[in-house]
């Protein structure tokens, strides 16, 4: 992300080429969303279909609301402490002119403020998939409202605003590898190790349902993910935007090849569920390091991601945890991955001058993306298990096993995602489908 607060020889005037660009990235941002809600929906069994398309929706009508009353203020106002932020005249996004503009920017706070909502949105939303099948929906709307206010609300400011630690320590974060997804993988564990698994974990088998929904997602996703991480310059005056977008494109075709040739080594197929799983292995490992690398770099990073994370998905079995749809497989170790590699491929001929190992720069900056890395891993991780045991133990996380076995949609929205009632004919056969795959809950379980 582009530094909050920039210092020009001239007051900088209102953009309206800037303007507009950010109001299409924001609306590409928000797509991300419904994008993931069909990237997720189709990676379930039928029976929780509704309830993990549901679980992202909500997150645009709660996050939305919070940002509005105080999130947008606790994220980029006036630093206190280097911890939080805050600004009484945003509160209700009040005082606030239609033509004043971002500090050191040439777009309105109004654009500044609408895209960053869409990335506070999103983020939440990615922690479901680790969720899927067993949790209450009043109590994951309960959770989404106290996560954000409590860590993605102060680790933004952390990472994006002026005064943040994050910030100020020179941590490079260009779209949100830190911020957005170490921060989503790491919340995702930590709730998982409280809530547990599910019903049936690593004995029934738990196959994605619908494949081609799976790639629709993932289609979406890799679209808005150019608004994504393209708009995070806020402007499109210097290169740096479109290098991120140079980048974004190459990271994730090159992962989805490294993602594909790990499976095909390891498991005998090429998949489509490890395409999809891989371009967004890429996408997240660009995220914080596209700024700042080469596109020879970038295919380094994309590569890097898609092996690396292509065997991550496998720890749940190992260590025992169930991350559902492999938010900390992809998303946390994704994020890991494309900050830390920023202390050896940036060229120092980017975003900014920093230079990481292969460039001549040292370890310098490694040392900073290290602690940005551990420090909001560590502290969504805590957070969010000790919110996820207060829920647990106050109004329950989840759903009672009858309901788990039975289907979560039907209890939880009195709706199913299919109708087959009016098609006639007997059951439809279920072939036999590959137990082989690389990815979430499609993968052989490992005795």
């Amino acid at each position: 992300m582009a530094p909050a607060i920039t210092l020009a020889a001239e007051a900088p005037t209102l953009s309206a080429a800037n303007t507009g660009f950010m109001l299409i990235c924001s609306a590409l941002v928000m797509l991300m969303t419904p994008g993931l809600a069909f990237f997720y929906g189709g990676m379930v069994r039928v029976k929780s279909t509704l309830n993990m398309l549901m679980m992202s929706f909500i997150s645009l009508g709660i996050v939305t609301v919070l940002w509005v009353l105080y999130g947008f203020s606790m994220a980029f106002g006036t630093d206190s402490g280097s911890v939080i932020g805050w600004n009484s005249d945003w509160v209700g996004l009040s005082n606030i002119g239609l033509t004043e503009l971002w500090d050191g920017y040439t777009i309105p706070v109004f654009v500044f403020l609408v895209f960053q909502l869409m990335f506070a949105v999103l983020t939440p939303a990615l922690i479901s998939g680790a969720l899927a099948d067993r949790v209450k929906f009043t109590a994951w709307a309960l959770f989404i409202a106290l996560w954000a206010t409590i860590v993605y609300f102060p680790v933004a400011h952390w990472v994006w605003g002026a005064g943040g630690w994050a910030f100020e320590l020179g941590v490079i974060d260009f779209a949100g590898g830190t911020a957005v997804h170490i921060n989503a993988g790491a919340a995702a564990l930590g709730v998982i190790l409280v809530i547990g698994k599910r019903v049936g974990f690593k004995k029934d088998p738990m196959r994605p349902h619908n494949l081609p929904l799976v790639m629709l997602g993932a289609g979406l996703l890799w679209f808005g993910w150019f608004g994504f991480n393209a708009g995070s310059w806020l402007g499109n005056d210097d290169g740096v935007g479109a290098l991120m977008f140079v980048n974004t494109q190459v990271a994730t075709g090159a992962a989805v090849l490294g993602w594909l040739a790990y499976e095909k080594i390891r498991h005998g197929a090429f998949t489509t569920l490890g395409a999809a799983s891989g371009a967004v292995s890429g996408l997240v490992a660009i995220t914080p390091a596209g700024g700042a690398v080469s596109p020879l770099g970038a295919i380094a990073v994309g590569v890097i991601a898609g092996v690396l994370c292509a065997m991550a998905v496998g720890l749940k079995y190992k260590f025992g945890y169930d991350d559902s749809l492999d938010v900390v497989g992809v998303h946390m170790v994704g994020g890991i991955l494309g900050s830390l590699l920023i202390g050896f491929f940036a060229t120092g001929k980017g975003q900014s001058d920093v230079a990481g190992l292969f460039y001549g720069g040292g370890l310098d900056q490694f040392w900073k993306q290290c602690a940005g890395v551990f420090g909001v891993l560590a502290y969504s991780l805590v957070v969010s298990a000790v919110l996820a045991f207060l829920l647990d133990k106050t109004i329950g996380m989840r759903v009672s096993e009858d309901v788990e076995v039975a289907g979560i949609d039907q209890a939880e929205h009195a709706e199913t995602a299919y109708d087959f009632s009016g098609a006639g004919g007997g059951a439809a056969r279920t072939s036999a489908l590959p137990t082989t795959v690389v990815g979430a809950e499609s993968k052989k379980v490992d005795a």
